[in-house]
């Protein structure tokens, strides 16, 4: 029997100043798409508070005050943040699947969190290997963030950025049956080249995956961009390369892309197509062949301290002893 959930993929501008402002966005986002019949919203990459710009433009030596701003406005899981996208996800009956700054004691991440219909957080993964700009501000991520989970529109997985440069990563997510894949790129970065090299990428996963890909990028006004640089040249680094697209496991768009400007993309994803690929080349199926080529995957959480015993430890002693 087949099955159709209406995509809605969010390319909208955040408010650089303040992570409430631009909570106030998401939600007010989540109730429009829905209001228009979504089932599954998908927004881009840290679009919470905002994504780090101001380090593909500015030297370390400048980037002080605004990192520490972000550090300030950052979201930390659990938190009446993610409360407040929980309880209006299961007000409208929708999947969510949001890019936020992740702070956790000392350190920010670039995490994915993914909310079912009923409110659950159902995932909170890292992004395994900031890209370039993005080491000077966030830290790594594990393979325990590599999961594909069940929704009520069906089995999701994520990645964020250049982890699709990651051939592993994508196979890590295609062996556990993603039936939508979710990407998040910043956007307003690096030029037209980059929104180019995204489709080619968004394209290339579904077909190789046999899955929908539903890609958000982000929006920046001319006041923001000039509120981040004011050196015309490099104003131009944070312009274009937006590429908000829904693609099909044959790698069609199912509505031309939205690559300038905010708006909400919306799309029907006719489940019954993901069978259809998979009859013709299931990568990690009847056309793998893992006896030649596998993947070894380690799930576990990393952590930052190994602790061997060696003896009992010394045991608080109260004061009425």
């Amino acid at each position: 029997m087949s099955r159709t959930v209406k995509a809605a993929a969010v390319q909208i501008a955040p408010d650089l100043t303040s992570r409430d402002k631009t909570m106030a966005l998401v939600l007010d986002a989540i109730d429009e798409a829905a209001g228009n019949g979504a089932d599954l919203i998908v927004f881009p990459e840290t679009f919470v508070p905002f994504y780090p710009y101001f380090s593909f433009v500015l030297p370390p030596c400048q980037q002080g005050k605004p990192h520490l701003h972000l550090y300030d406005q950052a979201v930390t899981v659990p938190s009446d943040d993610t409360r407040r996208v929980a309880e209006r996800c299961a007000h409208h009956g929708v999947v969510v699947v949001l890019g936020v700054n992740e702070r956790d004691h000392g350190s920010l991440y670039n995490a994915q969190l993914i909310f079912d219909a009923n409110g659950t957080l159902l995932l909170k993964r890292r992004k395994i290997t900031p890209t370039y700009h993005e080491r000077m501000v966030w830290g790594q991520g594990d393979g325990a963030g590599l999961q594909v989970v069940d929704t009520r529109v069906g089995r999701i997985g994520a990645l964020a950025c250049w982890e699709h440069y990651n051939p592993l990563a994508r196979y890590a997510l295609m062996t556990q049956h993603e039936e939508i894949h979710v990407a998040q790129f910043p956007g307003s970065l690096v030029g037209p080249i980059f929104a180019e090299q995204m489709e080619v990428t968004m394209r290339h996963h579904a077909l190789e995956s046999g899955c929908f890909v539903v890609n958000a990028t982000g929006w920046l006004t001319d006041d923001q961009i000039e509120s981040i640089t004011p050196d015309i040249g490099l104003q131009k680094s944070l312009r274009d390369g937006c590429m908000t697209c829904i693609v099909t496991p044959e790698g069609r768009h199912v509505v031309p892309p939205l690559t300038s400007g905010e708006g909400i993309l919306y799309g029907d994803l006719d489940m019954a197509l993901v069978t259809k690929r998979k009859r013709m080349m299931d990568s990690v199926g009847h056309y793998a062949r893992p006896e030649l080529l596998s993947l070894h995957h380690k799930t576990d959480l990393t952590p930052t301290r190994h602790v061997s015993a060696t003896g009992s430890q010394f045991q608080p002693i109260p004061l009425e002893d």
